[in-house]
């Protein structure tokens, strides 16, 4: 979607107001007289605040990379903690063997080390900002009822655009409520029949949203536009089914009831409906990766001029660079020496050189795969998977922020529910599954020299080949708790746990604490067990 043709600036005053969160210290109050009658008032004003609620996942506020925050927190620095692709990559990534950071800000530690309270600002950022992004849906659905639109003379054609826009939205709504569900457990539960200004909100218990993500995305499926018609960066049919497919995969840690052949059925949805493999691995993550693009499902879109923030793929870009890298060989200014990986992935693959299997992309030169120092940027091997360059190696002009589209959903991820759905018991085809596991060896690999066969296929060849496959792109938390190895003693890797081998930890740290400034605000709710 083409956010930067819509004018969405001073938005967020007008639904500052309508924050549902149930703290009372965030700084929420409207700073002048737009209100939702006016934002509302006309057909241009729902596709502006269409705008706002899909720009909101890509910017940190109104004005760039500071000075508006859609949050505000005593102590937040926005770029820091109001984006929200960053606060969400610290919560999944840094806790696992795929990432370690070298900085030391308050807070920033506890990922790695497991050892995160109610009080780390960085949990606060993902909580509230997925907690505002529900706020400004639940927002435009109040605003969006025929009644709404009737009352404000709008109709026709008019009126059956902005219809459409809300199975749309209630797709983001259902994101939203999936990030808070896979994180927190336990979160405060809002839609838009809450009376705005009304009692704090209810606690939901995990598995009851769950069946409301379910039951929202079944009812909104055959509302939104087939795969690949909507403009890019929307959701569509395909974006619901592969968001079904994720939670069914995890439907026993979210629910306690499996839903293996749920998982595989919606997998095979978003699989046959005609997206395919990006021929080349390394052009995945590049600066033009939104054009002629056939695997990206999902994504935020980032744009070096008009998203400027220090989170998304800028933070994933600019943070892997230090040591004795070049910054301009990855299409940017800056180098914050920060992300770095543990030898737990390197050795994932049997050649991280790159030149067997292509999805190994880390620079070693002057690098230690042993890390002995997290606050290093030497210990541990960089990863240049997220490069700020077009596909001929080119960038137009250098600056400090990334072209780099973040793809929420792509077709490889289908292939590994697919086959790790049916693995576990599914209904499906084995040999189908063998076969979408090939394709992506085969692209890895350049050949067939890394095919698999079926006896290869058992659930821990799966979890390595996600993380091969989807590294640093949101997934290995989730992955690991699903599979048994996130807190347990089983799997270690470096410095998990804060320990230089590795080590587990108390099994409430699968889960997120609620923020103790909620907590303090809310009598409704109840901490997560062991905070």
């Amino acid at each position: 979607m083409k956010l930067q043709n819509l004018n969405i600036a001073g938005w967020g005053a007008a639904v500052a107001m309508l924050f549902t969160s149930c703290t009372k210290d965030l700084d929420l109050k409207p700073t002048n007289d737009v209100t939702s009658e006016v934002v509302y008032s006309t057909p241009m004003g729902y596709k502006q605040s269409l705008a706002k609620i899909y720009g909101s996942m890509a910017l940190t506020g109104n004005t760039g990379p500071a000075g508006a925050s859609d949050v505000f927190y005593p102590g937040y620095d926005e770029g820091q903690n109001a984006d929200f692709f960053r606060t969400f990559w610290n919560a999944q990534e840094l806790t696992t063997d795929e990432a370690v950071t070298a900085w030391g800000d308050p807070g920033v530690p506890d990922f790695h080390n497991l050892s995160y309270s109610p009080a780390n600002l960085f949990l606060h950022g993902v909580y509230y900002k997925a907690i505002y992004q529900i706020t400004i849906i639940n927002e435009f659905l109040r605003q969006s009822t025929d009644a709404k639109l009737a009352e404000r003379g709008i109709a026709g054609a008019d009126a059956e655009k902005i219809r459409a826009y809300r199975p749309e939205v209630r797709f983001l709504r259902a994101f939203d409520n999936w990030v808070l569900m896979d994180l927190f457990g336990n979160p405060p539960f809002v839609t838009d029949a809450n009376v705005v200004g009304g009692p704090n909100p209810e606690q939901i218990k995990r598995a009851d949203l769950f069946t409301f993500i379910e039951t929202e995305l079944l009812d909104i499926e055959n509302s939104l536009p087939a795969p690949r018609t909507n403009e890019y960066g929307r959701a569509d049919k395909a974006a619901a089914w592969a968001l079904l497919a994720r939670i069914y995969l995890n439907a026993e840690v979210y629910s306690g009831a499996p839903k293996w052949t749920q998982a595989a059925t919606y997998a095979k949805k978003v699989i046959d409906a005609g997206y395919t493999l990006m021929p080349n691995y390394r052009n995945l993550m590049l600066a033009d990766n939104n054009l002629d693009n056939p695997e990206f499902i999902f994504t935020i879109n980032y744009d070096r001029i008009r998203t400027q923030t220090y989170g998304g793929t800028t933070f994933l870009i600019n943070g892997a660079i230090g040591g004795d890298m070049v910054s301009s060989n990855y299409g940017t200014t800056d180098a914050w020496s920060g992300h770095r990986t543990t030898k737990a992935l390197v050795n994932k693959f049997s050649d991280p050189s790159g030149a067997t299997d292509k999805r190994a992309q880390f620079f070693s030169n002057g690098q230690n795969l042993e890390i002995n120092n997290i606050s290093s940027f030497k210990d541990g091997y960089a990863i240049t998977k997220f490069r700020n360059v077009n596909k001929a190696g080119q960038v137009s002009t250098l600056n400090a922020f990334s072209d780099v589209d973040m793809p929420l959903f792509r077709l490889a991820e289908m292939y590994l529910v697919y086959a790790e759905a049916v693995k576990r018991g599914g209904t499906g085809d084995l040999t189908l599954a063998v076969t979408y596991m090939n394709k992506l060896r085969e692209r890895a690999y350049g050949n067939i020299s890394g095919n698999i066969v079926q006896g290869d296929l058992s659930l821990d060849f799966i979890l390595d080949e996600r993380a091969r496959e989807l590294y640093w792109e949101g997934h290995r938390r989730t992955d690991l708790v699903r599979f048994g190895r996130f807190t347990e003693g089983t799997y270690n890797w470096p410095w998990k746990g804060g320990v230089p081998s590795g080590t587990g930890v108390s099994a409430t740290k699968k889960l997120f604490p609620i923020p103790s400034a909620d907590m303090n605000a809310n009598r409704n709710l109840v901490q997560n067990p062991g905070y």
